[in-house]
């Protein structure tokens, strides 16, 4: 048995949105499914011959073979499940919300705790909660479009969980993973296994495999709709990730309200950095407005910028600067050195060590010097520690 049990680095934001979903799937099961488990349908009820009909009853039934079969869930279900062959809006978002035992809802809220976190310290409360239910409806939609005549209805929040997965994918590939491995006797271990290789397991073993081998067809499990949900949540990552205005809890951004002297261009940078004045600089960097502008300074003076902002407790404006170095200047040689002020400057503010360890595994990822590489490696294993001891004390 392989589980994931937990990731690392945690952000240091309290995911509110994602708590709430978790404590929503565990209330409807524990008040509206579980009770209706264990209640037998209305046989008076017309949704009992309709529910017959579409699964394919034929033929006369005894009221004791339809209470020893079938539970009022099944009834609930069929009426608020997504059915491909009658869909409904409202259907579209129940399923989403309901579960057909306890280690279906169990399984998918433990996926739900792990993974969401870091997505919704990405997108924030309400964005997270809109990119959780439109990447759960594509993922419902996707399933039904392979299966359009189905009356099977779908249920379970592993869609939208998948769409959660997907964005995870994408901005936290470096991150560890927790997977606890159970093959007793021999081997009982936990194991941190890097996120790509954790999340790819899922979306091509566990998903499309099975997927591709029973040709689309409904297999109990809704492979479909995990596959549609992981394409929709890897879609929202990278279209938020072009977009330059998206940061993920961004500082106020550098302008010219920040500056003292009213600025000068990019060769009132390189002068006023020539005259051992690198304040002025500064204030002259913040009054140029967009990436043309910045685009003829020279890549180690806005370096020398960002140092002199980290050493004067600036962060916020250090972070900025670092981030549009590495929008502006993918290919610069300094590139490295950029993604590592950038996770200097994410460590001192509220933005926690997650962001601040994807900018040091990206520095290590370009580094172009062995003295970046290890202090790039450095900060990672400071960071690695602290989520250990935090995690050992709870």
């Amino acid at each position: 048995m392989l589980l994931p049990i937990g990731d690392t680095p945690k952000p240091s934001s309290t995911p509110y949105a994602n708590y709430g979903l978790i404590g929503i799937n565990v209330a409807i099961f524990l008040l509206i499914s579980l009770p209706l488990m264990y209640s037998r349908p209305d046989l008076s009820d017309p949704l009992l011959t309709e529910y017959l009909r579409s699964m394919g009853a034929r033929g006369v039934f005894t009221a004791r073979q339809i209470y020893a079969h079938i539970s009022a869930y099944d009834l609930f279900v069929f009426h608020y499940g997504f059915r491909p062959a009658a869909p409904s809006v409202v259907g579209l978002f129940a399923t989403m919300f309901l579960h057909g035992g306890w280690l279906h809802l169990i399984g998918n809220m433990l996926f739900l705790w792990i993974f969401g976190d870091n997505v919704e310290h990405r997108l924030g409360h309400l964005g997270y909660l809109l990119v959780y239910l439109g990447t759960g409806i594509v993922a419902t939609l996707f399933f039904a479009l392979f299966d359009p005549h189905s009356q099977v209805p779908l249920i379970g929040a592993s869609g939208a969980i998948s769409g959660v997965l997907g964005c995870y994918y994408l901005w936290y590939p470096r991150n560890k993973v927790n997977i606890f491995i159970f093959l007793f006797p021999f081997i009982i271990t936990v194991l941190p296994i890097p996120a790509r290789y954790v999340l790819g397991f899922f979306l091509l073993i566990d998903n499309l495999v099975p997927f591709l081998l029973s040709h689309g067809a409904s297999t109990g499990v809704a492979h479909g709709a995990h596959i549609g949900g992981f394409i929709a949540g890897l879609g929202v990552a990278y279209a938020l990730g072009r977009i330059p205005a998206f940061r993920r809890r961004h500082p106020p951004d550098v302008d010219a309200s920040h500056s003292s002297s009213g600025g000068g261009g990019p060769r009132e940078i390189t002068r006023r950095l020539r005259q051992g004045d690198p304040a002025a600089a500064v204030a002259a960097y913040g009054a140029l407005n967009d990436a043309d502008e910045r685009a003829p300074i020279a890549g180690e003076d806005l370096l020398v910028l960002g140092d002199f902002l980290l050493k004067s407790d600036d962060f916020e404006r250090a972070l900025v600067l670092y981030r549009r170095f590495i929008a502006e200047r993918p290919n610069d040689q300094a590139l490295d050195r950029a993604y590592l002020g950038a996770g200097k400057a994410a460590l001192r503010l509220p933005l926690g060590t997650t962001t601040a360890a994807d900018y040091f595994l990206s520095a290590l990822d370009v580094a172009r010097s062995p003295q970046t590489a290890s202090e790039a490696r450095s900060h990672l294993a400071t960071i690695e520690g602290e989520n250990a001891g935090g995690a050992a004390g709870q």
